[in-house]
């Protein structure tokens, strides 16, 4: 609401900017409300709680570089003198109150009121710069205050046994504070809500996309995981709705169902075809139907043995390829016939050739043997003289083997569309070619010619027995009209020859739509699973960059608990007994870095310390300081932990173990002196780092709801960075506990002697001497 960004919480200081990463025009306005609210806030805390609490703000505009610096736990910062001078402002300002600079005045355009600060008696800095400021007056202090809805302050001796922390921490739960990522909750419901419905088929009763409620209390791997079938299910959504496939569509040709995208087309024809080998099978099925008709019904030549014994050969033979699997057991070459069998799936040509040769010859064989069928041969002499019971086990007339004939094309036709997954060009040109070869037998066969006799013959046949029989019947059982006339040859050659070819254009023209739908629904399931496979590859993508960018801001062992499994776990916070704490600075950078024209405005200088902190993280990409762990940048200050990878509760380990990631932590600070006194040389200057280092318990946690930062808390950390600001430029101070500690593991230390720490009083320190911290300001190690 106030337009400001956080750029970092630096123990109990929270440091954010209005105005980047785009310039506002009320930025100053923005910053002035964003720190009256915070005054506001800690005061309802105050009142709320009975704890003596409160918030200075200060307040500054002018000119900021801002980016990123250093290869490890990336953080948006900004650097100028402005930002110098807006943390002296906080330092001289006063508790309860926005203390703001003359140039955040000017920019207000007197939305404020304010009155003098008097800024320059709280801060030597302010006073030599002669900047005047201001205490920002808040409107609300004018009004009278309104009811109170938060927790009512404890009274009497509940207010005594209640520890003023505890007394915050209840408080502060009854603000239902987000927790860290919590805010990725609502994306999907925004983005849904957003989404204007174009169409009308989006709207159904059972909606793919599934909408659920925010749920705070689930993980980030929940809804990572929930995240990813939203996305599939719209996958698959869209190409539900992809149209027919006699309809244009974006991913097929207008005219037949072939891929737009010529590399996609040629790798759906050259894709491996599981289980093809069922398919020869049931071919293999169709042939004995075909053969079974031949065997029952036509009659028995010596051509009919010989093709369809030849046909049974040639299946046989394929059948053995493409099973050649299952009689590996049998024969001792079990790796040539597997690749035999495999051949048939994976390789497109010997499939292709296989199956020519199969449906060519279940179609050939079909109709060759009917030429020889019904083409009559000479009557023998003594035909005409066949008693009736000859006649009834006749072989059928042509007219009668005809539709037989018919059905074995059609079982053709099947054979050739049980191949499912073979081309639609093939599968139509050799369906094409059978039924011109059909139709042409059927019409131009000399059956035709001979039809007239051959009924004839019948006809006068069948009257003779009728009169025989008729003869030899009563006259009396002879009913009038009993004599029936016989259909004319014409009509019946006329009528059989329209139903053969009717039926072999419905069977062919069905079967080509056929296996036109199915070749459609072949290649849609195979841009399904390409683009399934896409969506999945450019998730595991997003997933890795995400998972590589979270253990880039947050620790490894803390990143696993945000992207594991942990799904009422949200918070991260842990106690440690024994983590060793170091601040590095570079204070001769302060004095390095000047704004003009010559270095852009302070951009090269801040190049400069770009290339020192990314050095710095270099060093711990090394195996012996795997366990040192960079917590974060402070202008030019440097701040690491060792001990923060094992979980507290190692009492049992023997002193050594236990504090063997001290010693790794100072040899860090030698290893960083090493690096900057190489920077020295080629950058021809003469920093020096100051190192403070510290030992004791901490607490460690991630906070911030839209920005987590992993940070950790506690007096060990404020010690150590006393121990940096009171040292001396390339030596190494350490406390007298941590001294103790470090001649154990066998380092040398060296008296100080007692100096005044802020908010501690006097500490006796000790340097650690280390010929690195002798000798790093000459550059001769």
């Amino acid at each position: 609401a106030n337009e400001c960004m956080r750029i970092k919480i630096l123990g109990d200081c929270y440091y954010c900017v209005s105005g980047l990463p785009v310039s506002l025009p009320t930025h100053a306005r923005n910053c002035v409300k964003m720190g009256l609210d915070i005054c506001e806030a800690i005061k309802q805390v105050r009142e709320a709680t009975g704890v003596d609490i409160s918030m200075r703000v200060g307040i500054h505009s002018g000119n900021v570089l801002c980016g990123v610096i250093g290869l490890r736990k990336w953080q948006y910062d900004v650097w100028s003198h402005d930002v110098s001078l807006a943390n002296r402002m906080e330092a001289a300002g006063v508790p309860g109150r926005v203390h703001i600079t003359e140039a955040t005045l000017n920019h207000l355009d007197k939305a404020y009121e304010v009155e003098d600060g008097h800024g320059e008696q709280r801060d030597p800095y302010l006073k030599e710069m002669n900047i005047r400021t201001y205490l920002v007056i808040d409107p609300r202090s004018q009004q009278p205050p309104p009811p109170s809805h938060h927790l009512s302050k404890p009274k009497g001796d509940a207010t005594l046994k209640m520890r003023a922390s505890v007394r915050v921490t209840r408080y502060l739960e009854s603000w239902g504070a987000a927790r860290p990522f919590a805010h990725l909750n609502h994306r999907e419901s925004v983005s849904s809500s957003e989404t204007p419905i174009s169409n009308g088929r989006r709207q159904k009763a059972i909606p793919l996309r599934r909408h659920r409620a925010p749920d705070r209390s689930a993980s980030p791997k929940g809804r990572l995981e929930d995240d990813c079938d939203d996305e599939m299910l719209s996958a698959i959504e869209g190409l539900s709705s992809t149209r027919p496939c006699c309809s244009k569509s974006d991913d097929f040709h207008t005219f037949g169902p072939i891929f737009l995208e010529k590399g996609f087309e040629r790798e759906y024809r050259l894709v491996p075809i599981p289980r093809a080998r069922y398919d020869f099978a049931c071919a293999s099925l169709v042939f004995v139907c075909i053969l079974l008709v031949h065997l029952l019904v036509m009659p028995r030549m010596a051509t009919l043995g010989v093709s369809f014994g030849l046909v049974a050969c040639l299946l046989g033979l394929v059948l053995s390829f493409c099973f050649a699997t299952e009689f590996s057991r049998c024969f001792p070459s079990r790796s040539t016939l597997q690749a035999i069998s495999e051949s048939v799936e994976t390789q497109p040509l010997v499939r292709l050739v296989l199956v020519v040769l199969t449906v060519g010859s279940l179609l050939t064989v079909a109709i060759i043997n009917m030429p020889l069928t019904l083409n009559p041969g000479p009557e023998q002499p003594g035909d005409n003289k066949t008693s009736p019971l000859a006649a009834q086990n006749r072989v059928g007339t042509p007219y009668e083997l005809l539709p037989y004939y018919t059905c074995s094309c059609i079982l053709g036709f099947i054979a050739c569309s049980v191949f499912l997954r073979m081309s639609l060009e093939l599968k139509a040109m050799l369906l094409t070619v059978a039924l011109v070869a059909y139709l042409l037998l059927f019409n131009l066969s000399p059956c035709w010619h001979v039809s007239g006799n051959s009924t004839e013959t019948n006809g006068t046949q069948r009257t003779r027995l009728l009169l025989s029989d008729a003869q030899s019947m009563p006259s009396h059982t002879l009913a009038p009209g009993a004599q029936e006339t016989a259909p004319s040859p014409s009509y019946l050659e006329r009528d059989l020859k329209i139903m053969v070819n009717f039926y072999l254009i419905l069977f062919y023209a069905t079967l080509i739509l056929l296996s036109r739908q199915i070749d459609y629904y072949c290649r849609l399931d195979c841009l399904w699973k390409k683009k399934f496979k896409k969506e999945h590859e450019e998730f595991e993508t997003m997933e890795n960059v995400n998972r590589l960018l979270l253990e880039n801001v947050l620790p490894a062992h803390v990143a696993a608990h945000f992207i594991g499994d942990k799904a009422a776990e949200d918070w991260y916070h842990q106690s440690y007994d024994c983590v060793c704490v170091m601040f590095a600075s570079v204070p001769d950078f302060k004095v390095f870095y000047t704004e003009c024209d010559v270095n852009k405005e302070g951009l090269e200088c801040l190049r400069l310390l770009n290339e020192i902190i990314a050095d710095f993280d270099e060093l711990l990409l090394k195996p012996k300081f795997s366990g040192v762990e960079k917590i974060k940048t402070i202008g030019s200050t440097y701040m690491a932990a060792a001990g923060l990878s094992a979980p507290s509760g190692h009492e049992n380990q023997d002193l050594e173990r236990k504090h063997v990631h001290i010693g790794v932590l100072v040899e860090f600070s030698m290893a960083l002196m090493s690096k900057l006194d190489g920077i020295n040389r080629h950058s021809f200057n003469s920093f020096r780092l100051r190192v403070g280092i510290n030992h004791g318990p901490v607490i460690a946690g991630v906070i911030g709801a839209r920005k987590p930062q992993y940070d950790i808390w506690g007096n060990t950390v404020n010690v150590a960075s006393r121990m940096e600001s009171t040292g001396e430029l390339g030596k190494i101070q350490v406390t007298e506990e941590t001294c103790t500690i470090l001649q154990g593991l066998g380092y040398s230390c060296e008296c100080r002697g007692l100096i005044n720490v802020k908010g501690k009083g006097e500490l006796r320190t000790y340097f650690v001497c280390t010929d690195t911290a002798k000798f790093q300001g000459l550059g001769l190690n």
